[in-house]
């Protein structure tokens, strides 16, 4: 039998290799935008961010392995690609700010040290999650109001993710947007929408080892 609204995303939870199907598909949003990354980018003759790149897969497809088949170990396959993109963000926005290249170990080594708290205590990890999500968005915030160049684009990137974010806390389980059977499903715009703030961002980031990037240096090329 199907289990309505079993998980916070209030999708119908159904039987077959994709419990929450809705959520899994929207979930490739996140590939599709790494992908998007790669190809605008060598086109405008720009260094490709590998590391970003990867990290924005590895949220879709751990993603899709939680709201698929949903094995045992979808949690940490969900929670490490999220956590180091976020932990990227912070660092990449630290480099911005000191105008000196970004250090893998930056965001690295605080992404292993956030794993331990996700495996360990699941509730914790979860808090430090929003904690170093907050973070970024300050330390993003505070590069805009130093560079007028980036504002209009991370205005876009908050909206985005507000506008997500609001639509999925309304639509969790009990919420007023909940409709375990619709086709529309509140979890399911977040992807999309964070997803496209990701491929919004890729301009800002700077290639591993390179300078900072300034919005002044490729005007009018895509990201």
């Amino acid at each position: 039998m199907d289990d309505v609204g079993a998980g916070p995303g209030c999708e119908r939870s159904a039987a077959g290799p994709l419990v929450e199907p809705v959520s899994a598909v929207t979930s490739l949003a996140f590939v599709v935008a790494a992908v998007l990354v790669v190809v605008l980018r060598r086109r405008a003759g720009l260094p490709v961010p590998v590391a970003y790149v990867a990290l924005v897969a590895g949220v879709g497809v751990g993603s899709v392995v939680q709201h698929g088949p949903d094995p045992a170990w979808s949690d940490p396959a969900h929670d490490l690609p999220l956590v180091g993109v976020l932990c990227f963000l912070a660092a990449d926005a630290v480099a911005a700010r000191r105008r000196t290249p970004r250090r893998w170990w930056w965001w690295a080594l605080p992404t292993a040290v956030l794993m331990v708290a996700v495996i360990a205590w699941p509730r914790a990890g979860d808090l430090a999650q929003v904690g170093v999500a907050v973070v970024a968005g300050v330390l993003l915030v505070l590069r805009a109001y130093r560079e007028p160049a980036v504002r209009a684009r991370v205005a876009v990137v908050l909206g985005l993710l507000g506008a997500g974010a609001l639509v999925g806390s309304l639509s969790r389980t009990g919420g007023p947007l909940c409709d375990p059977s619709s086709l529309l499903q509140g979890h399911a715009v977040w992807h999309l929408a964070a997803a496209c703030a990701l491929a919004v961002l890729a301009p800002l980031v700077t290639p591993a080892g390179g300078p900072p990037p300034t919005q002044t240096s490729h005007r009018g090329q895509r990201p």
